[in-house]
């Protein structure tokens, strides 16, 4: 092996570049390429800096060899780092798969796309995040199937400030069946509420209970209707009003507002 040759394998073993080692021996990166190259030879002085550096003799520099006994250290060794899964820069994404995304994805600085993704923006069957979208979704603004939002959610069941939905709850709600202070729905309940089936202290509908109530078949203290009724009422007379004039309603609506007509206690 030549001198040339020993010196690449030494720098190399050290994971050095040519800059990196003149900067330990006090020569420029031209100077360590000339002497790779074989076109120059160093000075005795740097020969003995180098042996010094890498820990061999002089002879075994110049000739080659493997043994490092002059100044009795052991050669620094390559240290393979092997990355292994975790949080990097506050985000996680699993090597495994489900349905071609991630099984699980968090990213506490941006988006999140997985079948569990949490993140400022996640998209997932289950779904965390500031904006979320998903089967299952949580979020300050959520759409999804089952949706729980601080402020806005869309979806089949939802819960939020605002919601839209199947099953909607919230302060402001629109849905068939919506429950919310104002209520927008074909089966509503709310403070104002308006639809088909309505129920609360202002009510629009066919059907409507409520204090101020306006619709078909009313029943409350102020109300505007064509069957206007007031209380007390038994859940018998308020069914046969419905029956007469609304036969198509669905019967577990007629039960459940003549209940409500018999035991409700308006103030």
């Amino acid at each position: 092996m030549t001198f040339a040759e020993k010196l690449i394998e030494l720098r190399k073993g050290r994971g050095w570049s040519q800059e990196e080692l003149g900067e330990r021996l006090g020569v420029t990166r031209q100077t360590v390429s000339k002497w790779e190259l074989g076109s120059t030879t160093p000075e005795m002085e740097k020969l003995a800096a180098m042996g010094e550096l890498f820990g061999i003799t002089l002879d075994e520099l110049v000739r080659g060899g493997e043994s490092y006994r002059m100044s009795g250290e052991v050669p620094e060794q390559k240290v393979i780092v092997v990355k292994k899964s975790g949080f990097v820069n506050g985000e996680y994404k699993s090597e495994k798969k489900l349905l071609g995304k991630p099984l699980v994805h968090i990213n506490l600085k941006g988006k999140a796309n997985g079948f569990f993704a949490v993140g400022l923006m996640a998209k997932g069957f289950f779904a965390l995040g500031l904006l979320s979208m998903g089967v299952f979704s949580l979020g300050l603004l959520s759409v999804g199937v089952v949706v729980l939002g601080a402020i806005a959610a869309v979806g089949v069941a939802v819960s939020a400030l605002a919601s839209a939905g199947v099953f909607a709850f919230g302060a402001v709600s629109l849905g068939v069946f919506s429950f919310g202070a104002i209520s927008c729905g074909w089966l509503s309940w709310g403070a104002i509420s308006s639809g088909t089936y309505v129920f609360g202290a202002v009510a629009k509908g066919q059907i409507a209970i409520g204090s101020t109530a306006e619709g078909i078949v009313v029943l409350g203290k102020e109300t505007l209707g064509e069957i206007e009724m007031h209380l007390p009422i038994t859940a018998e007379e308020f069914r046969a009003a419905v029956e007469s004039r609304l036969p198509d309603t669905p019967k577990f609506i007629v039960d459940l507002f003549s209940w409500f007509a018999e035991n409700v206690e308006m103030s």
